[in-house]
């Protein structure tokens, strides 16, 4: 019997990830923001593991490297291709600089893809791949289908001709030589261009185009994130929007142990004893976002702020639940109102009730939130005071409905 030799891919894929994401407002890199329990990310390494294989360069954002490598890694788990993941700078071109030099002995076609690009079709992707040639890079781009207008100011001042014109999208693909040779040009200019297909004909490069994909198009502001969830759950309630209330349901536990003060129901404790987490041990706040994402079903805690988001080691209940309230608008709903109860022998919460149901309900952009505590008599761990309980019940709403 024969057996075909392994062949290493010539082609390698850099995934430029490390955005900020300001104009999205997601207090995360753009990448890292979740879509439908998966990640900016996640989708757009989806596209390319269903494509043919290659070398897989991921450029993660700074500080958040750790992330991105676990998103890397999980999908190359089924997949065993060469992936490598490097740190981005503060401008596009130096993040593709950083991928570019990570690049591994026998690659000759490079194919650079925004990641915000999430539900571009891998079949986008090969057909880049495979227009590239020796002396042309290829992008993918739609025709222009708006009537454009220059303008000055307010000033209309004419038409233009939109026969000529094309939007483009990524990934783009080039020769490997004439690329690093460009990109090096640009360094020793200074010269920073939108894009690679701009920066390699600023050198001197021949750019071809072959058709894009309407599904390419890039999430860059909370309307095109809410179009991709639409685009991948057209028929499911919530996507954009559900028909009728909805209520959820969250529980949340932590022991005592951990350090500094007491934080709970979004208040600092002094002297209390803390509790461990992997934010500030918040049960109360923690039990409530869960209660939120799962009336909206939007999955968990663990999905969007757990130990793979070093982002929120630390936070308090302010952070969680101003994001929490984000992605619930941007998904369509209105939040009800909120009703929690935590089961402890302390810290005494009657005399801080209202001062907690306040702060939490600024976290939430002015939701109704209420809260109650009660002990359990000695038994079990919280009345053991080994830890506290806490169970949370979330009403939220279609935009514009009224209950």
């Amino acid at each position: 019997m024969s057996v075909t030799p392994y062949s290493a891919p010539t082609t390698a894929i850099i995934i430029v990830a490390a955005g900020s994401g300001t104009r999205l407002g997601a207090g995360v890199p753009k990448a890292l923001v979740d879509i439908d329990g998966r990640t900016v990310l996640r989708h757009a390494l989806e596209g390319v593991f269903a494509a043919q294989p290659m070398h897989v360069i991921l450029v993660a954002p700074p500080g958040h490297e750790q992330a991105a490598a676990d998103e890397l890694e999980d999908l190359n788990s089924e997949h065993d291709w060469r992936a490598t993941v490097v740190v981005g700078g503060e401008t596009r071109q130096q993040s593709v600089t950083a991928g570019l030099a990570a690049l591994g002995d026998g690659i000759e076609v490079v194919l650079v893809h925004d990641a915000a690009r999430a539900l571009t079709p891998s079949a986008q992707i090969d057909a880049v791949a495979a227009a590239v040639t020796a002396d042309a890079g290829v992008i993918p781009a739609l025709a222009v289908i708006d009537t454009l207008k220059r303008v000055e100011g307010d000033a209309v001042v004419e038409a233009v001709d939109r026969s000529v014109l094309a939007a483009a999208q990524t990934p783009q693909g080039f020769p490997r030589g004439p690329l690093e040779a460009a990109y090096a040009r640009a360094l020793e200019t200074g010269e920073e261009h939108t894009d690679d297909a701009a920066l390699f004909a600023a050198a001197g490069g021949a750019v071809r185009r072959i058709a894009g994909d309407e599904r390419a198009f890039k999430i860059t502001t909370p309307a095109d994130l809410e179009r991709a969830r639409m685009l991948l759950h057209p028929a499911q309630p919530g996507f954009p929007l559900p028909q009728g209330p909805r209520i959820g349901v969250g529980t949340d536990v932590h022991a005592f142990g951990g350090e500094g003060n007491l934080w709970l129901a979004g208040l600092e404790w002094p002297d209390e004893q803390p509790l461990s987490g992997h934010s500030d041990g918040d049960a109360v706040a923690h039990a409530m976002v869960d209660a939120l994402l799962g009336a909206a079903g939007l999955g968990d805690i663990g999905e969007h702020f757990g130990t793979a988001h070093p982002e929120y080691a630390g936070a308090h209940a302010d952070v969680f639940l101003a994001r929490t309230a984000r992605m619930l608008e941007e998904a369509g709903f209105a939040i009800g109102n909120v009703s929690v109860q935590f089961q402890g022998n302390r810290p005494r919460f009657s005399a801080r009730r209202a001062e907690a149901e306040a702060a939490l309900s600024q976290a939430l952009g002015g939701a109704s939130v209420s809260v109650s505590a009660t002990t359990t008599d000695g038994l079990g761990f919280p009345g053991r005071g080994e830890g506290i309980s806490v169970t949370a019940v979330a009403l939220v709403l279609p935009r514009g409905a009224t209950g």
